[in-house]
């Protein structure tokens, strides 16, 4: 099954002060061509506290020159990571930080928008990860406050989270399918131990986007196919499944300043996975 393939914004471009994944707001519109000279579909947008003044999707113009690359190259945006709330989590917040972070997410929903992108991907792992019933009671609060302005802007809310198959599928049955979606992360789950066979039971009529990356268990990102990630079992599942969606290369870093060599290698070696049999 034939899907695009694009990788998270930044990793087309040197780590910023040594961040493995920030909004680069210096050279945000070198990453259109780099791109396409990649054969890269698409960009998945980054909006976070560190680049947060800098970033298109902040004002009209600045989505219009986004929009106005996207259509030169040939790349689309399609989502954003909203990795603004592992800096400002929703959980472990007061009453009033809490509203506020709901309030710049109802915000960032209207700018995606106004920029036309379908999806906003909302990490719960790290310093957001949820680690309680009780924690797990107030990621659905939260999300049914949001829901109202999802739905008048037309855009999904997928969450990545660091949860097991069957409680996260547990949190999904009280949300509505159309809105609230997985973000499936091929190298966080190995990097959990989770089976992608049990994951995909459990929730996988819910995945609505896919990062690509591999991880040992219990370690970081390391280069695809040197790591503990089974991804003939992650795309044999998602061809059951009949996701055609894309798949967002958010993989180990190379050397800086290679960073299109490295993004054309990669791609190569998700395209035999996917060209093979099964």
């Amino acid at each position: 099954m034939t899907r695009p393939i694009g990788i998270m914004q930044g990793r087309l471009l040197p780590p910023v002060e040594g961040r493995i994944q920030c909004f680069p707001c210096d050279r945000w519109a070198d990453e259109f061509p780099r791109a396409a000279q990649a054969g890269l579909a698409c960009i998945e947008w980054i909006y976070d506290a560190h680049g947060e003044a800098g970033n298109p999707l902040g004002t009209a113009a600045g989505i219009r020159h986004l929009r106005s690359l996207s259509r030169e190259f040939g790349v689309s945006v399609r989502s954003v990571c909203a990795d603004y709330f592992m800096d400002f989590p929703l959980l472990r917040a007061g009453a009033t930080q809490r509203a506020e972070r709901l309030d710049r997410l109802r915000w960032l929903l209207g700018q995606c928008q106004a920029c036309g992108l379908s999806r906003v991907v909302l990490p719960f792992v790290d310093a957001s990860r949820i680690d309680s019933d009780q924690e797990q009671e107030e990621v659905i609060d939260c999300l049914q406050q949001v829901l109202p302005t999802a739905e008048c802007c037309g855009v999904e809310l997928h969450l990545e989270t660091a949860l097991a198959p069957a409680p996260f599928a547990c949190l999904l049955e009280r949300l509505p399918a159309a809105w609230v979606k997985v973000n499936y992360d091929s190298g966080n789950s190995a990097s959990l131990g989770y089976d992608p066979a049990e994951e995909f039971a459990a929730y996988g009529r819910r995945i609505g986007s896919v990062h690509i990356k591999d991880r040992k268990r219990g370690g970081g990102t390391v280069p695809l196919g040197t790591g503990d990630t089974n991804l003939g079992a992650v795309f044999a599942g998602l061809d059951r499944l009949g996701y055609a969606g894309d798949l967002i290369l958010q993989v180990a870093r190379g050397a800086p300043g290679d960073e299109v060599n490295w993004a054309k290698q990669n791609l190569a070696f998700l395209n035999r996975y996917l060209s093979g049999p099964g």
